[in-house]
């Protein structure tokens, strides 16, 4: 499990991260999610060692996180960081010959690899030959391939279709399924709340809500309820303390305190059967955009990075 408790880092004077906690754990995918200059990049950064905090501290499976730990953590950053008239196989063969396999050790690595994520076909064209999304898959590999004990990537399915998110996410789910932590960034909401365990949400360096995507949901956003009844049901939008969100004959979805709720309920069943009744939970875009708005109305900091 890698644990960050407090981190705090300036630039110049100026405070980006505040005490910036989070955990992830092994066998699971932990999606980290803030807009552009939230600070995601940063935060990974400390953890990479690229990086000093200023202060706070980060532990791995307990033990304070050492340099000698990091030789097995696996790092895909954002910016494109390969050799692009390299061909693909030698490039990453080349990647895990550094890490200490032997020549053919690497080859066999770097050829499974880049076939697993797709790229089969593509093992002696150069990088450059390649469209953007399959360059960050190559990426990806390049992060995969000594099979690092802790895995970061940011923004791993940026330009990829969704078949390569497919392929791509089975990759990353073989690695935690091996016991690995696997902590990503992304700005892609949809994918995120589809594919991980947990989840971190930062913003202007704050990490705003963190936990399970159920709990999340549970806890944060506002509730709302829809109700499907066999006759018309235009009287929910008299009742006081309701806020009707979408309406139609025989069905709405509204918003409202729990209590209220159940009085709603109860009269739709004096009046009728009803088909249907259930809270919504809210979804991850939801939630993001209430801390989003949230940090809007706060005083302007310096912009993250």
């Amino acid at each position: 499990m890698l644990e960050l408790h407090d981190i705090c880092r300036s630039f110049g004077g100026r405070r980006v991260l505040h005490d910036v906690s989070l955990t992830a754990r092994r066998g699971q995918l932990t999606g980290f999610v803030g807009g552009n200059g939230a600070g995601k990049t940063t935060t990974m950064r400390i953890i990479l060692g690229v990086l000093a905090a200023d202060s706070g501290t980060m532990r791995l499976d307990g033990q304070e996180l050492a340099p000698a730990s990091r030789t097995r953590f696996g790092y895909m950053p954002s910016e494109r960081g390969l050799y692009p008239k390299m061909k693909l196989a030698e490039q990453i063969g080349y990647l895990a010959r550094l890490h200490g396999f032997s020549r053919s050790e690497a080859a066999e690595r770097a050829e499974s690899l880049l076939t697993r994520l797709g790229l089969g076909e593509r093992l002696n064209d150069p990088l450059e030959a390649l469209s953007l999304g399959n360059q960050q898959r190559v990426q990806i590999a390049a992060a995969l391939v000594h099979d690092p004990d802790v895995l970061i990537l940011d923004e791993p399915f940026s330009g990829l279709d969704p078949l390569a998110v497919d392929e791509v996410l089975s990759v990353l789910t073989e690695q935690a399924a091996k016991g690995a932590v696997v902590l990503f960034s992304s700005h892609q909401l949809d994918v995120v709340e589809r594919l991980c365990d947990d989840l971190v949400i930062i913003g202007d360096g704050r990490v705003m809500a963190s936990g399970g995507r159920d709990e999340l949901r549970r806890a944060h956003g506002t509730l709302r309820y829809e109700l499907q009844t066999e006759t018309d049901a235009g009287w929910v939008r008299e009742v006081p303390g309701v806020t009707v969100d979408e309406f139609a004959a025989d069905r709405v979805l509204f918003r409202s305190q729990p209590a209220v709720a159940q009085a709603v309920l109860s009269q739709a069943v004096g009046q009728g059967a009803v088909r249907r009744f259930a809270p919504v939970l809210p979804d991850l875009s939801e939630i993001f955009r209430e801390f989003t708005a949230d940090s809007y109305n706060q005083p302007a900091e310096e912009t993250l990075r």
